[in-house]
């Protein structure tokens, strides 16, 4: 299988997160015709996952998985001598390629590996939790995200905070008749950015990140409402952290948590190069799919952004490299 191509193929198919039927039924066509027993499993209407398993071993011991949308905009492929261009190429459809390429590969040697391309990661990880209802009894799932093909120990988690704080609208010439949501909205952000955020040694810190910010009427209005969304990345349990916030925003607002993906300890291999994940993936979310590693080829440093690309050399050595670390998995059960 030529990856750069196939990797071309699939960033060419735009699969924009709730779009992913087009890119889910190229794969299903293209893995039918190699031989897999392919199925779509709807995690929602026109939004299937993919499952591939070879007829020689339906119930694999091993599963290589990673996502099959993307962020916007849809950027078509480009390439030059040394990488692949356009939106997808490193997260995630080079890892596709290089998946299936490894797949095919081992099954020339007597190893058959499942393969899982799931939808919507890159907003709530609908189709890994779907698939987490229906596993299929493999002992390890390998992941792909962009790790620069560097084993991850880690990835931290992530907790979405929704502050809301509520005031009283006034006319602005006269401020002492109302009271400033926005100004309860500073105070308590000002006070959660001079917060201590929690540290994990060889992991590192927590971070927190204000996304949005909103509120008022008018120039001309002392504002009745305020509205922040932020993002902690978590490097252990939540739970202390939660209180640390309710009580350092106290009574200027209210404090509600919309989504918590935990931090997660990896399997790694002590001769290859290891790195920390410092995003979220669908491993949470599969947690009956076997003992999770995480592994793939391209940066996240360029992944969501307009000039997304993979490199060539990292497609072909992650080819390798999951041939690799399937083969070892699988004399470690002997």
């Amino acid at each position: 299988m030529d990856v750069v191509a196939f990797t071309r193929q699939l960033v060419d198919i735009e699969s924009i997160t709730g779009h992913e039927a087009p890119v889910a039924d190229f794969l299903h066509a293209e893995l039918t015709r190699l031989g897999y027993q392919t199925q779509k499993i709807l995690a929602a209407p026109d939004r299937p996952n993919i499952l591939a398993t070879s007829p020689q071993q339906p119930r694999p011991e091993i599963v290589f998985s990673t996502h099959m949308d993307t962020v916007p905009p849809f950027i078509p492929s480009r390439e030059d001598a040394d990488r692949v261009y356009g939106r997808g190429s490193c997260d995630a459809k080079g890892i596709i390629a290089t998946q299936i390429a490894a797949a095919e590969r081992l099954r020339q040697q007597g190893i058959h590996i499942g393969l899982l391309f799931l939808v919507g990661e890159e907003r709530d990880s609908l189709g890994a939790k779907v698939a987490n209802e229906k596993p299929i009894g493999c002992k390890f799932l390998i992941n792909g995200e962009p790790t620069e093909n560097r084993i991850a120990v880690a990835s931290k988690g992530a907790l979405r905070t929704e502050i809301n704080a509520q005031g009283r609208m006034a006319h602005s010439a006269y401020p002492e008749l109302g009271e400033s949501a926005i100004d309860k909205m500073l105070e308590a952000l000002r006070r959660l950015r001079a917060m201590d955020l929690p540290s994990t040694d060889g992991i590192g810190p927590c971070t927190m990140n204000i996304g949005v910010i909103e509120g008022g009427r008018a120039p001309n209005v002392i504002s009745d409402k305020a509205r922040a969304l932020l993002l902690y990345r978590l490097v252990g349990p939540s739970e202390q952290l939660r209180e640390n916030i309710r009580a350092t925003i106290g009574n200027l607002a209210s404090v509600d948590f919309t989504l918590e993906i935990p931090f997660a300890r990896l399997r790694s291999f002590e001769d290859l190069p290891t790195m920390v994940a410092a995003f979220t993936t669908d491993i949470p979310a599969l947690s009956n799919w076997g003992e999770p590693l995480l592994v793939g080829p391209g940066s996240i440093h360029v992944a969501h952004t307009e000039g997304e690309h993979v490199e060539k050399k990292q497609l072909h050595d992650a080819v390798d490299l999951y041939c690799s670390i399937a083969k070892r998995l699988v004399g470690s059960q002997k």
